[in-house]
């Protein structure tokens, strides 16, 4: 079998792939993350694994190129990673009360095959106010997280339950992952 390369330097993404048993290095690719105008969620999230996926391939052709991307959706709008303090308020404000969705494109690609899927969960976010939001903001969590938070962290606190993949909320849905590795050409 060849070898395994998870294209993201993501912690999270890599304690969930060692769940699986895999052996795998890693290469993180430097991608422009941008949205294009009018990209809906689920095709910004797809397109940007695959891209990531055939970037790594393109430097290893030999190898199997695990790939995600993962993002949070309000209404069809996109929500990123925070920018400030005050953009973290903000998304809080916007999940706060109500249930969001993450969506998460998954790739795993080889020089014979790109294969790739889209996985989404929906969220229920607690009503935050702002002394929870100022207390969480000082645990540095946020930092660097879409929607500015994760579950698999102190926001489990917030919330209340998903429908899904927990997997994918943390950032790879492992059965959709496992699944992809199955159907790949080698």
């Amino acid at each position: 079998m060849a070898d395994i390369i998870l294209a993201s330097s993501s912690p999270r993404r890599q304690e969930l792939l060692t769940q699986l048993g895999l052996d795998f290095d890693i290469f993180s690719p430097n991608v422009d993350e941008t949205v294009q105008e009018n990209e809906s969620v689920t095709d910004y999230v797809e397109r940007l694994a695959r891209h990531k996926a055939r970037v790594v391939l393109s430097q290893f052709p030999s190898a199997i190129v695990i790939a995600a991307d993962t993002s949070l959706s309000v209404n069809g709008k996109i929500i990123g990673k925070p920018t400030s303090k005050q953009h973290a308020f903000e998304i809080w404000s916007q999940l706060s009360g109500q249930w969001h969705d993450v969506y998460s494109g998954v790739c795993v690609a080889t020089s014979a095959q790109v294969l790739s899927q889209v996985v989404r969960t929906q969220v229920e976010f607690q009503q935050l106010n702002q002394v929870e939001m100022e207390k969480y903001w000082a645990t540095g969590e946020p930092i660097g997280k879409a929607g500015a938070y994760a579950i698999q962290g102190i926001a489990a606190q917030y919330i209340p339950q998903i429908k899904g993949s927990y997997s994918n909320v943390v950032g790879l849905p492992l059965h959709e992952i496992v699944q992809l590795l199955a159907s790949v050409k080698v």
